[in-house]
């Protein structure tokens, strides 16, 4: 009687092991998502759309659903939902897994996963451009400009011509501003004007680039770009700097930007013209104070960029050089013996000429 307990004993321990997530309900089953597809829904975009199985229970659990990309960037997550938006380079394909997840009070059951995958756009990699590089300005007039540089493919026919197009949000637009290199290549575009809202923090910019030639099939490139780590920052404005007796002042105006001037940090630029000396001060405020030689001049230049608090993009570039102060001679003794010295010198060659 004894063994026969401890067999129950031992086959009830091993139900628990291997089902731990098993509803009290006998008999539920799980079953996966139904007709699950991925969609290229705009540049750079997937879509992700699937239906409940239709043989799934319902009853009172709730049912969300695992989804893990695989491809191109790792990313897991779980939804209520029957469908989802990924905004992801899709050069090299994307690849994404999904399954049911039922849940009934602290228990949880999980389906098999369903498997989907977008084949990569034909061509060789090495026709792909590289090193593409973009940086955005805020103009005057509150708008965006847009300016990206690349090298065509290694691999790229001579006869290769390459199409840019910017994707913000729900807006697209293809260049008509390309400058060219010697074998007639589009390797630079340039927006003047842009649908970019400079107002908005860490929205993503997406830049597609995809060509053709007589030879080759020319694979498209993608690439993610940060709002504000892109942006060229402007100058600051209005710096003016002047000389209290032996300090040096200098006061100026955030840059032309809807960032608060919280938001910036700014480098200035000193260089004693008599000693060679050179300094680059990091400042956080919009005014500076510094003790210096007032016998010496100095030329003074001022440049900013975000806080990395509020993304840091590119340094502005200098501001237009101030001079202040003027050269002086230390020791005013010095100078008395030297014009004396000269006086003499001139004496003694008049007497000379008088004497002769």
């Amino acid at each position: 009687m004894a063994s026969m307990m401890r067999v129950f004993l031992i086959l009830l321990w091993t139900t628990n092991v291997v089902q731990p997530n098993v509803p009290h309900d006998a008999g539920v089953q799980v079953f996966p998502p139904v007709n699950f597809t991925l969609t290229v829904s705009a540049l750079a975009q997937v879509l992700l759309r699937w239906k409940p199985n239709p043989s799934q229970e319902q009853k009172n659990y709730t049912i969300r659903y695992d989804v893990k990309i695989l491809s191109p960037v790792p990313e897991e997550y779980d939804t209520k939902k029957t469908h989802s938006i990924r905004t992801a380079a899709l050069h090299n394909g994307f690849s994404a897994h999904i399954r049911t997840l039922l849940l009934h009070n602290d228990l949880q059951m999980r389906s098999d996963w369903v498997k989907e995958k977008l084949l990569p756009p034909p061509g060789s990699p090495e026709t792909s451009v590289t090193n593409l590089s973009c940086v955005t300005r805020i103009t005057i007039s509150s708008t965006v400009s847009l300016h990206c540089t690349w090298l065509p493919g290694q691999g790229a026919p001579e006869d290769t011509k390459y199409f840019l197009f910017y994707r913000y949000e729900t807006y697209t637009e293809e260049c008509q501003d390309y400058i060219k290199d010697k074998w007639n290549r589009n390797i630079e575009c340039r927006f003047s004007v842009t649908h970019i809202d400079p107002e908005e923090v860490d929205n993503i910019i997406v830049i597609h680039i995809n060509g053709s030639s007589k030879y080759a099939a020319i694979k498209p490139f993608q690439q993610l770009f940060n709002q504000n780590a892109i942006e060229k920052v402007n100058v600051p404005r209005n710096v003016t700097v002047f000389l209290e007796q032996n300090d040096l002042l200098a006061t100026w105006e955030k840059p032309i930007s809807p960032f608060p001037k919280e938001c910036f940090e700014y480098e200035f630029y000193l260089f004693n013209l008599k000693s060679g000396n050179k300094q680059i001060l990091k400042i956080s405020s919009n005014d500076f104070r510094l003790r210096i030689d007032v016998t010496s001049r100095y030329s003074i230049q001022i440049r900013a960029n975000h806080h990395l608090y509020c993304t840091r993009g590119f340094w502005s570039d200098w501001s237009e050089i101030i001079y202040v102060g003027q050269n002086k001679l230390e020791n005013p003794v010095a100078w008395i013996l030297a014009v004396l010295c000269v006086l003499t010198c001139c004496t003694f060659l008049l007497v000379a000429i008088v004497c002769k």
